[in-house]
């Protein structure tokens, strides 16, 4: 069988060249698996494509994919689909955070007939903040959009080969990928590791992605944002209503008076701003459909080494 490691890659100079000695070591008793290595460059400004490129030119197993610009590590992980030829793929941090070891168990799951296996975090070495941040991701996407979310999160994945032309031909753009697999419903099955700390280099994964791929989570799986501007409008409706009677009974009865300007103004920059809000996460949804109707690629291919056109069409 042949097994293809799907690796995007963003100024990685530092870790690129430990990734094949671990993983060949991990593999050192499983003659009966081919490897293929397929990094995605994505827009790195170091020296990680002319490395990926050196490394290529002496190892056949390496397929090189160079974007024109960053795109994202989901379209990374899209553009590595399409290219992969394996039996079976996985997703491979390049920082090495998550054991090649790991890979081992994974494929004894897929031997035994689950198209779907998860890398289920048991403990993570990393930050404070970090761990916060993704325990509340995954809460809220548990909660509100898939529910079969795995509760130590998704960092590592390997599917089959039906798996991954099912992923291709649907095609989104500004979604989640582990969260279209889940989507599909395919079998799953989940093993066990410990989520290492970064040794080399630092992360790339910054607060802006982060907000964009919770953002493009909810809207792409998730009705509960649209949801809650119904909720919101019905709420300050009904508020609107009953504050309009109480005035009405008020003058009925003699009682109005000269309301001071402050009350008046706290109220309608809270109203306002409650609009805004409302509008913005409306308007998510059409900038999504818009994004998709025109349909752009999600990525744009500058270069490749190692893959020939055959594979490339």
């Amino acid at each position: 069988m042949k097994l293809s490691l799907l690796i995007p890659v963003l100024n990685e100079e530092e870790n690129i060249r430990l990734i094949i000695p671990a993983v060949d070591e991990a593999f050192l008793n499983e003659k009966e698996t081919e490897l293929e290595f397929v990094f995605v460059d994505d827009g790195s400004r170091d020296a990680t494509y002319s490395i990926l490129a050196e490394m290529s030119a002496r190892d056949s197993r390496i397929k090189v994919i160079r974007f024109s610009r960053n795109f994202g590590s989901h379209a990374a992980l899209l553009a590595a689909f399409t290219l992969c030829s394996g039996d079976v793929a996985s997703y491979l941090a390049a920082d090495l955070q998550d054991p090649p070891s790991v890979l081992l168990k994974m494929m004894q799951k897929w031997r035994e007939g689950s198209p779907v296996i998860w890398g289920q975090r048991v403990k993570r070495e990393e930050p404070l903040s970090q761990r916060l941040f993704a325990q509340l991701y995954y809460q809220l996407m548990r909660r509100y959009a898939l529910p079969q979310i795995p509760s130590g999160g998704l960092d590592i994945c390997m599917i089959d080969r039906k798996v991954i032309d099912t992923i291709v031909k649907i095609g989104e753009k500004n979604t989640s990928i582990f969260g279209l697999v889940l989507w599909s419903g395919f079998p799953q099955a989940y093993v066990s590791y410990e989520r290492r700390q970064r040794q080399r280099g630092s992360s790339r994964w910054t607060l802006g992605k982060k907000i964009k791929l919770v953002v493009d989570s909810f809207v792409a799986f998730s009705f509960a944002p649209i949801r809650l501007v119904t909720y919101l409008g019905l709420i300050f409706a009904f508020l609107g209503f009953g504050y309009g009677a109480v005035t009405i009974v008020r003058a009925l009865l003699g009682y109005t008076t000269i309301e001071g300007w402050a009350s008046l103004i706290t109220m309608v920059v809270f109203l306002s701003g409650v609009q805004l809000l409302m509008l913005g996460i409306v308007a998510e949804y059409l900038w999504r459909t818009f994004d998709e109707s025109r349909s752009r690629p999600p990525f744009v291919i500058y270069q490749t080494t190692g893959i020939s056109e055959t594979t490339r069409s």
